[in-house]
C-alpha cells in the first residue's frame, strides 16, 4: 500500500508551523523544484519557501508528466490545502505562472481563500495564446526550437541518450503550456507583482504588463536585466527586488497576529 501523503510527492519538505508567511514556487517547462535551492536562506526571515515539484523529473522522475491544466491543478491544490492556514503567495516563471495563475483561482473555487500576492515572473499574461507552439513538432524540429528558450543545457540536447530520457518530460510540459486554453473568470482580488526580462523574445514587456487585468488589486511590473531565464542568469537580482515585497508581506501578517492577540 502506498503510505506517501500527498502533499510529500508535491513538496520537498513539509511546511513549518513557524512560518510568518509562505511562498509556493512553481517551475518552468522541463524544470524542477531544485531551480528554487537557497532561496529560503536569501529572502527574509519568516518567510517559508516551498518549490512545487511536478511529476515527471528529479525525484518524481519515474512518475509521468501531466499534459492537462485542470488536471495538474486540482492535484496540487488537494496536496497544498492544508498548508494555506496562513497568508502564502504563489510565485512562478514561465510555465510555472500558468500553474500559480489557474492555482490562484481554483482555491478561490474551492475554498474561498487567495493568495496575499501572486508574483509571476518571464510569462505573457494568460489570456494571450501562444504565438508559436512547438508541442506537436517532429523531434528534430522540436529539439531546434528548444534552443530558442535556453533552457535546455546544449549538452543535453546534443546527446541522445539524454534526450531519450527527457524528452518525454519535455514533450509532455510544453504540451501543458502550448494546450492551455485561458477561461474567463472575475480578476483575482490579490495584488500582482511582474517581472520581466530586458531581452526575453518570450514574454514582452507589453505582454507581461496586460498581466494587470487578471487583478482587481494593485498591479506593479519590474524589470530585471536577462533573457528568458533570468531567473537563473541573474537570480541575485530578482531576489534582491523580491525581498521587499514578502518583507511587505511579513509586516501585515505581524500586525494581524497582534492584533488577534489584544
Amino acid at each position: 500500500m502506498d503510505m506517501v501523503k500527498p502533499a510529500e510527492r508535491w513538496l520537498l519538505a513539509e511546511p513549518d508551523q513557524h512560518d510568518q508567511i509562505r511562498l509556493f514556487c512553481f517551475p518552468f517547462a522541463g524544470g524542477g523544484a531544485s531551480i528554487y535551492r537557497g532561496w529560503a536562506q536569501e529572502l527574509p526571515a519568516g518567510v517559508g519557501v516551498y518549490p512545487i515539484q511536478l511529476p515527471g523529473r528529479e525525484n518524481r522522475l519515474m512518475e509521468s508528466a501531466i499534459r492537462e491544466m485542470d488536471t495538474l491543478v486540482a492535484a496540487i491544490s488537494q496536496a497544498i490545502q492544508p498548508y494555506l492556514d496562513r497568508p502564502f503567495l504563489f510565485f512562478g516563471h514561465s510555465l510555472g505562472t500558468k500553474i500559480a495563475f489557474e492555482l490562484a483561482r481554483s482555491v478561490r473555487r474551492n475554498w474561498q481563500l487567495a493568495p496575499s500576492r501572486l508574483i509571476v515572473s518571464g510569462a505573457r499574461a494568460p489570456h494571450i495564446p501562444e504565438p508559436n507552439p512547438l508541442y506537436h513538432l517532429p523531434q528534430e524540429l522540436f529539439v531546434e526550437e528548444l534552443r530558442r528558450f535556453a533552457g535546455t543545457p546544449e549538452a543535453i540536447l546534443r546527446s541522445k541518450e539524454l534526450m531519450e530520457l527527457f524528452m518525454p518530460l519535455l514533450r509532455a510540459d510544453f504540451t501543458l503550456d502550448d494546450t492551455y486554453l485561458f477561461k474567463e473568470e472575475p480578476p483575482l482580488e490579490c495584488p500582482i507583482s511582474a517581472f520581466c526580462g530586458t531581452h526575453d523574445r518570450e514574454a514582452s514587456e507589453a505582454e507581461m504588463a496586460a498581466w494587470a487585468q487578471h487583478t482587481a488589486g494593485d498591479f506593479t511590473m519590474s524589470i530585471i536585466e536577462g533573457e528568458h531565464f533570468f531567473l537563473t542568469t541573474n537570480r541575485e537580482e530578482l531576489l534582491r527586488q523580491l525581498s521587499p515585497i514578502l518583507a511587505g508581506h511579513l509586516k501585515m501578517a505581524g500586525n494581524e497576529a497582534a492584533s488577534e492577540r489584544r
